[in-house]
């Protein structure tokens, strides 16, 4: 008897076991879908779980597919032209096979892409021995390139919240600087590669290095995709971005790349029925989705990037969302007492990263409020470093009370564009303005800088 009452004991705290389990499971899930957003503390365990985060959001978000995809586009309009100035420079220099082999090893996935393109390139050169080339087409062909490239730099200025992009002059500069070095970066890595190769693995008297060596070979693919999207992390967003961000979301961005590479590879074998369909443009589908991919792995890498980076500027997204009018004014006039504060005392006013470490603050949202009071003429952006601005008061602090701050909120934004609103409800309309008004003017007399503030 006393065993058999044992069993069903057992199975009670068993089962007790797994409901708890399960409460714990559906608590940590849900902590690190959306709680974490609201922990301010500042652990790598805390941070790793909002870079992961973030980045799982950023492969499902539509925005960033719907600018994949058009840079998809813009991608596909330049590569004859890409293709057309990298060999052109390649033969100048006497390695246009060269860089040709350097293509194949890179993209092996895209192999009858590069053929068709390297096809149409061919024909474009032959034009450009008669002359046809000069002129109006050398312009089309670089304006393309920089069009491309200035679109890639919008993406990225977007994803950083970067308002100012670089002036037309620097754009050509910078992005004709990067179509020149590309070829003979290109060229030099072939140079090493097969330098280490001949020179160093095949030489019997460093044998024993050679196993080392032919490691670093096989890695080399990777480090190179490592390095080139932390270059590109690095130079198109038009803010500063510090290396070890832009260097860890490469090595997500490359590997994934890699990961896209070997995918595609090993599954053009399952894709005959396209050669059915589309006959000899059979690759263009195919190449469709992989740049598409392709575009939407280096948006999530520099997402990352972003986020790695300034990972507060996502604390409190959701509840952002859903903020109410109310709380949303109050943090305006905290952010306008600190500001009047800091300048009567003579301190240096401060940036919105200043804000949002100093008063865990989220960043989005202090954005957001600081440009609408900069536009309502409360605040003015003083310069403190290459694109980097603090805000002060825009008018005397002296002058500056409660009830001028709440009347230029309140009037910041459009008003009045419903055709009809202001005459059908003209009655509802007057009694709210007057109570506003009679509340603004009962603030009036209250200076922000005589309101409690030690936490400055």
């Amino acid at each position: 008897m006393k065993k058999k009452s044992k069993i069903p004991n057992m199975i009670s705290r068993g089962s007790a076991f797994m409901r708890l389990a399960l409460i714990r499971t559906k608590a940590f899930i849900a902590y690190c879908t959306t709680g974490v957003w609201s922990d301010t503390r500042r652990s790598w365990r805390i941070n790793t779980i909002k870079t992961i985060n973030l980045t799982v959001r950023s492969f499902l978000n539509t925005d960033l597919q719907n600018r994949a995809s058009a840079l998809t586009y813009n991608t596909l309009l330049a590569i004859v032209p890409a293709l057309a100035l990298l060999f052109a420079i390649g033969r100048g220099f006497g390695f246009e096979n060269l860089l040709q082999t350097q293509l194949f090893q890179a993209l092996p996935s895209q192999k009858h892409a590069l053929e068709a393109g390297i096809e149409f390139v061919s024909g474009y050169m032959q034009q450009a021995s008669q002359g046809l080339f000069v002129g109006v087409g050398i312009v089309v062909l670089l304006w393309t390139m920089i069009s491309l490239m200035s679109n890639i730099e919008d993406t990225f200025n977007t994803v950083w919240g970067v308002t100012h992009a670089r002036s037309f002059g620097r754009k050509v500069i910078d992005y004709t600087a990067i179509m020149f070095l590309l070829p003979i970066l290109m060229i030099c890595s072939s140079g090493i590669s097969v330098m280490a190769s001949y020179a160093l693995v095949d030489n019997p008297r460093l044998h024993f290095i050679t196993p080392a060596l032919k490691v670093a070979l096989d890695v080399a693919p990777f480090v190179l995709t490592w390095m080139s999207f932390t270059g590109m992390y690095l130079a198109f967003p038009n803010t500063k971005v510090r290396f070890k961000n832009a260097f860890l979301s490469g090595i997500f961005a490359g590997t994934a790349f890699q990961i896209l590479q070997y995918l595609f590879l090993s599954g053009q074998i399952y894709v005959s029925k396209y050669n059915a369909i589309y006959g000899s443009f059979a690759f263009l589908p195919l190449l469709l989705i992989w740049l598409q991919l392709v575009w939407t792995i280096t948006l999530a890498g520099a997402v990352l990037c972003y986020s790695s980076q300034n990972i507060f500027q996502f604390n409190f997204s959701n509840d952002i969302s859903t903020i109410s009018l109310d709380y949303k004014r109050q943090i305006a006039v905290v952010i306008m007492a600190i500001t009047v504060k800091r300048f009567d005392d003579g301190r240096p006013p401060l940036t919105v990263t200043d804000f949002a470490a100093n008063y865990h603050m989220p960043s989005r949202l202090i954005t957001q409020l600081i440009d609408e009071m900069v536009m309502a003429r409360l605040l003015s952006p003083v310069a403190v470093g290459e694109d980097i601005y603090a805000y002060q008061p825009a008018t005397d602090p002296g002058k500056v009370t409660l009830g001028y701050v709440l009347g230029k909120l309140n009037s910041q934004g459009a008003n009045g564009f419903i055709p009809g609103f202001q005459k059908e409800f003209a009655d509802i309309i007057k009694v709210i303005t007057d109570n506003t008004l009679r509340t603004i003017d009962m603030c009036d007399k209250i200076l922000l800088r005589d309101l409690p503030l030690d936490n400055v």
